[in-house]
């Protein structure tokens, strides 16, 4: 049952990746200003587009590093240096997502406000996002922790026998 488990939880986290990745690349066209533009200039002629490219990086990353947890669930190795790895690697990538959306957040303000747009949804999305990753920040740091003392407990064990 593990086994089928962490599968179908890969199969999700791919499926996730792949749906984020669609999004990302086809929302710029949905936008009021690039209505009438051409694809060199929604992807190239737009600093923000591509700076919340460069943070979704680290949201891939820390796909990846969950579709690797979920391989050591499956191999039973999970109590590993490898384990705490993956979840160290999850948290720093989730703040540096905050770290991103947060100057986002200023960018909209210091530079989009004073034009007389409207930032308000954008900074409530941010907000959320920020929410949520700092939940998985938070989550990732505690298990961290337990897993590092399993896998510190489990060595001490193995020395010992």
């Amino acid at each position: 049952m593990k086994k089928v488990s962490t599968y179908f939880l890969q199969v999700v986290l791919v499926l996730m990746s792949i749906i984020l990745l669609i999004l990302l690349l086809v929302e710029p066209w949905f936008e009021g200003r690039n209505a009438n533009a051409t694809a060199f200039e929604v992807y190239f002629k737009d600093p923000f587009l591509a700076y919340i490219y460069l943070a979704f990086i680290a949201v891939f990353i820390g796909f990846y590093q969950a579709f690797i947890l979920l391989k050591l669930i499956r191999n039973n190795q999970v109590f590993s240096e490898q384990g705490v790895l993956a979840l160290r690697r999850i948290k720093y990538c989730a703040m540096t997502f905050i770290t991103f959306l947060l100057g986002a957040g200023a960018w909209l303000f210091i530079f989009v406000r004073p034009t007389e747009e409207d930032v308000a949804g954008g900074v409530a999305m941010g907000l959320m996002l920020i929410f949520m990753t700092t939940v998985v920040s938070v989550a990732a740091a505690v298990f961290e922790h337990l897993l590092q003392r399993a896998a510190d407990f489990k060595s001490e064990n193995d020395l010992t026998v």
